[in-house]
């Protein structure tokens, strides 16, 4: 009965990589709305094959792999669109961070914090893992967001050859230094107190197990990804048909992706797991900042691509809200409802101003 149960873990992946085909083959109305139904399998089913690989390697090592794996996709996306459209898709990578950022910091957070309260009353945490990961962040979304409407070599929100590289750069070693430091040297901050002895009274998948369990992830992960893709046209023509701004398809586009890390930071937390839901979270948030920025500067200086990094007013001030509400709900190490409630209100300004400007 239980091989039976987890049947559909491999066969929804490979039904969904066959979909993926033939809609690419045969665009239209039927295959599209049969991509629409096979996308949700596929992120449950990347969800459960990561919870696997975790199990195998142990925190923060699961929850790490399914950040990068996803965001590596993302950004094969992003570069993928950038390239077939042009420079009509200058500002796509900075929309869609903006959104990643926005979705991760007050949607999925929002939501687990709101779901763990409502289930746990009040959760507990490592502030001092939170922190170090919300100090890249800021650091990040500043640097690469805010500040190039500020500079002078170059017209916001553009940057320079020059500052391009730079940016690049820093963007890639504050997020190796962060991984060396969640994943060796302060191992312990970005764990549950006692993780370790509980995961000790279970029995770790077998070496065969976790690596099919990589493989179907992976394909899951491609599959939910090319779905977004070419579920994307669709929804950016009716955006257009809607009148809505351009930066209603970047949001879109960074919720799909971050489908199957929501489902699991969501799954977490209401598993009282709260550590494990964080350390999800904001490193998917830090993740497609710092691989997304290096991937589409790359682009744009190899190909001569036009990019815009720099966010309008509005959206600056909703980061920075994001920012400042986040350092202080994570600040204490203990969370309620309410912190929950608040991170959804400020998600739900950012939709509803994404849509009426």
């Amino acid at each position: 009965m239980k091989h039976a149960s987890l049947r559909w873990t491999w066969i929804v992946p490979l039904l969904a990589m066959l979909i993926l085909l033939v809609t690419a083959l045969h665009p239209g109305g039927l295959t599209l709305s049969f991509a629409a139904i096979a996308l949700p399998g596929a992120v449950f089913a990347a969800v459960h094959h990561a919870e696997v690989i975790a199990h195998k390697v142990g925190e923060p090592f699961g929850t790490l792999i399914l950040a990068i794996a996803v965001t590596v996709i993302e950004v094969a996306l992003i570069v993928s669109i950038m390239l077939s459209a042009g420079p009509d898709k200058a500002g796509l990578a900075r929309d869609t961070v903006f959104s990643a950022v926005m979705i991760v910091c007050n949607g999925i957070v929002g939501l687990c914090l709101l779901a763990g309260g409502v289930r746990h009353h009040e959760q507990g945490f490592q502030v001092q893992g939170a922190s170090a990961a919300l100090g890249v962040l800021c650091a990040l979304s500043v640097l690469t967001l805010v500040l190039p409407n500020f500079l002078t070599s170059a017209p916001g929100p553009g940057l320079t050859s020059a500052q391009l590289v730079f940016v690049g750069i820093i963007s890639l070693v504050l997020y190796v230094v962060f991984v060396f430091v969640q994943t060796v040297r302060h191992r312990d901050y970005f764990l549950a107190k006692g993780q370790d002895a509980e995961e000790l009274h279970l029995a770790p998948p077998s070496g065969s197990a976790a690596l099919s369990s990589a493989a179907l992830m992976f394909v899951s992960l491609v599959a939910v990804v090319g779905l977004a893709k070419m579920l994307s046209g669709v929804v950016e023509q009716t955006v257009q048909k809607a009148g809505a701004p351009e930066a209603v398809v970047g949001i879109v586009i960074a919720a799909l992706v971050l489908l199957p890390e929501g489902f699991a930071a969501l799954r977490a937390a209401r598993m009282n797991r709260l550590q494990n839901s964080l350390n999800l979270a904001l490193g998917s948030a830090l993740a497609s900042i710092s691989l997304t920025i290096p991937a589409v500067a790359i682009v744009s200086l190899v190909m001569g691509q036009p990019i815009a990094l720099g966010l309008s007013a509005k959206d600056s001030v909703m980061l920075w809200l994001t920012l400042l509400v986040s350092v202080i709900t994570l600040g204490t190490g203990r969370t309620t409802v309410l912190q929950g409630a608040i991170h959804l209100i400020i998600f739900s300004s950012f939709l509803f101003l994404a849509i009426v400007p």
